[in-house]
């Protein structure tokens, strides 16, 4: 599913830069890069000790719209210099050099990006390590195609549709034509482009309050997003764990187990059942596991979440069961998704905590599958042992239960060779009907030490030295951090983890807990907390490391910020796009919003080198003012800036929208990428040269000032400004 989805982004992403350049030469030219990036990372996969997985794959398809992003912008600029009428070969050596420190510094910008998160720490690091590290050497290598392999066919292929030789509707016929309409629609779009440029330059203090408005009101949409570690994928499978009362013979858990199975056969979703009993994780006669395998996802209108609620209803009217899981476990510690853990020293005060959290925790919107680990206590059976006449008879403790041991609960001492040439373990033990009762056990003799007359050894009947008393026991006792524990997990259903785990924590906290008794968030709450803590300390490292990148290539303190600003307008869209998809904010999103900061930093960084060429004079070119400048900038560069901007969106789209099977998991990665590159795609554009102008004005009062009131030289007259 992740390579058929690479290949979809990789397909999308090759048509928009066939509409936008118009030349099947300059098409392959472009998606060579893909080819031989891919290749090429393959290589360093191998170094590295990397496999073909499901994030390395992810990082292939996330990179497809980054691998061509300097391919496009490379070629872009040869093209434009060889429709001004210049050869091939001056053509691809102008315009690649005039572009590279641009493409230089947004490759490195990504680089800077995915180290980081490379090398994070916690499940987290674990998780992404292959995925940052291929990423990195995906964009490293695309940035050598680029420089190398692009500009030299750009100098010996010719293209007479870049220069101008031959009319595109002749030779194409009705795909002319729509070539055409598409170059007179970029084009209007452009000038559309100019005439906002303009206002907003001429109208700072307007267009600075509405991106600080529209960044602000970003926020009012976090309450809006559920947050949860990991989504959950549907791979047509489910799981279904019930219990029968403690006591329960296997038979009767073998007859609770076909009605369950028949139950789940009802839905028309469902295609086969698989139940085991005493096995796994779940290791008791009473306890049973139901692996349930749904039709493919393209046969079905409900998915697997949808489908627990109403499989947990109709199990529901199945008595003497309980079902304490219904779903799939969490895809990282194959546990629930809530875990809570009551931690203290008395087993009985747990007892009591555990009754008043499990009808608190029953009232929590959305909690569902609550469970304990401390069960109801299992009828047994205590040996009181006199122990003054077991040892004046000469069997003690030790004695009797080496002695019981082997008779009750089976001794393994040796193996057998089947007639299917298969080793079967051989178990000594007492048949059925002479352990069932008491009466059973009393008629049972212990060897003692002593010896009669004739040296054998004296045999005493149980009963003689033991008093046999029917009680209950703990079912089973947990401790962790060195205390007793009793663990609560659960699930949830139409809300998300991180409401519920909010939910849980405010519910506990109202319990009056007596010193030395605490409750601990576990699960998926644990690991999302300290996964958000990794990425954020991921996200200030990139940040650090795009402004020290930007700072040394473009010599300024100044002008990194002004580029950087496009950083915070990609959060509406973040939010903004994962409500429209109605995801979460999950560890997927987040590192998808991590990646834009690598990417969104492209579009301003386009602008602003631009800019400063033209402002310093370039290709015989007198400079210009800031304004003309950046209005400049702003003609030249949308063309690369849209066609980089749409190869990333129609690259994303197959990953964002989550139609192939288990693709719900990295769907919200795809998502939060496509909506932080439209809105900031489209704020960047006008808030950068604005923030610009601002930093400009700032930097030439800083010198007047450095220099004592000095004249500073004149710039050419600015537009007129309302602020």
């Amino acid at each position: 599913n992740v390579a058929l989805t690479m290949v979809e982004g990789v397909l999308l992403t090759i048509l928009i830069v066939f509409l936008f350049i118009g030349s099947w030469r300059s098409t392959v030219i472009t998606g060579l890069t893909l080819p031989i990036s891919a290749i090429g990372t393959f290589l360093v996969m191998y170094a590295f000790g990397f496999t073909l997985n499901m994030l390395t794959l992810m990082a292939l398809s996330l990179s497809i719209g980054l691998l061509i992003d300097d391919a496009i912008v490379v070629r872009e600029n040869i093209v434009r210099h060889g429709a001004m009428g210049k050869p091939p070969r001056e053509a691809a050596l102008v315009g690649t050099q005039e572009i590279g420190l641009a493409v230089l510094a947004t490759t490195l910008s990504i680089v800077a990006v995915f180290l980081p998160v490379g090398f994070m720490g916690g499940i987290i690091g674990r998780f992404f390590h292959q995925f940052g590290i291929t990423v990195v050497a995906a964009v490293l290598i695309s940035l050598f195609v680029s420089f190398t392999l692009d500009p030299m066919l750009s100098s010996v292929w010719y293209d007479p549709a870049v220069h101008g030789a031959k009319p595109r509707g002749r030779w194409f016929g009705w795909l002319g034509r729509v070539l055409d309409r598409f170059e007179r629609a970029t084009g209007r779009l452009g000038e559309i482009y100019h005439v906002l440029l303009e206002w907003a330059l001429a109208h700072r203090g307007k267009t600075s309050v509405i991106a600080t408005t529209v960044f602000l009101g970003s926020f009012a949409l976090v309450p809006l997003l559920g947050t949860e570690f990991v989504p959950q994928a549907d791979f047509s499978e489910s799981q279904v764990n019930f219990r029968t009362p403690e006591g329960s013979s296997l038979e009767a858990t073998v007859a609770k187990a076909r009605q369950v199975e028949a139950a789940l056969r009802e839905f028309p979703e469902v295609l086969y059942t698989y139940t085991t009993i005493n096995t796994g994780a779940v290791q008791a006669k009473n306890a049973a596991t139901v692996y349930v395998k749904l039709k493919p996802r393209a046969e079905r209108s409900r998915n697997q979440a949808q489908l627990t609620q109403p499989m947990r209803e109709r199990l529901a009217r199945i008595a003497g069961i309980e079902v304490t899981h219904i779903g799939v476990m969490n895809p990282v510690a194959q546990q629930k998704i809530l875990v809570v853990s009551l931690q203290g020293p008395d087993l009985k005060q747990l007892e009591r905590y555990n009754d008043e959290a499990r009808q608190r925790l029953a009232q929590i919107p959305g909690l569902v599958d609550l469970d304990s680990s401390l069960r109801p206590a299992r009828p047994t059976v205590d040996l009181v042992i006199d122990r003054d006449l077991a040892g004046d008879l000469g069997v003690g403790v030790e004695r009797i239960g080496a002695a019981l041991r082997p008779l009750l609960a089976g001794d393994e001492t040796t193996t057998w060779r089947g007639p299917d040439d298969e080793n079967y373990n051989v178990m000594v033990r007492l048949p059925p009907g002479q352990r069932a009762t008491n009466a059973d056990l009393e008629r049972l003799t212990i060897t003692s030490n002593q010896l009669n007359t004739d040296g054998s050894p004296k045999v005493v009947p149980l009963r003689q030295v033991v008093d046999l008393v029917p009680t209950f026991g703990a079912s089973q006792i947990n401790r962790r951090d060195l205390t007793r524990e009793v663990e609560l997990t659960a699930n949830v259903y139409g809300r998300s983890a991180g409401d519920v785990s909010r939910d849980i924590q405010r519910a506990l906290s109202q319990i009056d807990w007596k010193p030395g008794y605490r409750f601990v968030m576990g699960g998926s709450t644990k690991d999302m907390a300290e996964s958000f803590g990794y990425a954020v300390s991921a996200l200030a490292m990139a940040i650090a490391f795009i402004y020290m990148i930007l700072a040394s290539q473009f010599r300024s303190f100044l002008q990194p910020i002004a580029i950087m600003s496009s950083l915070p307008l990609t959060l509406i869209g973040v939010f903004a796009a994962l409500l429209v998809f109605r995801s979460t904010l999950n560890i997927f999103s987040i590192i998808g919003f991590i990646m834009l900061m690598g990417l969104v930093t492209k579009n301003a960084i386009l602008l602003v080198d631009f800019a400063n060429q033209a402002r310093a004079g370039f290709e015989g070119n007198p400079p210009l003012a800031r304004n003309e400048a950046l209005l400049e900038a702003a003609r030249v560069r949308l063309r690369p800036i849209l066609m980089t901007t749409l190869a990333m969106i129609f690259g994303m789209i197959p990953l964002a929208l989550g139609l192939t099977e288990g693709s719900e998991q990295r769907a919200p990665m795809g998502q939060a990428v496509i909506g932080g590159i439209i809105t900031s795609s489209l704020l960047t554009l006008v808030v950068v040269p604005v923030i610009y102008s601002y930093l400009d004005d700032f930097a030439h009062w800083a010198k007047r000032r450095r220099a004592g009131g000095a004249a500073v030289p004149a710039r050419a007259p600015a537009a007129k400004r309302d602020d």
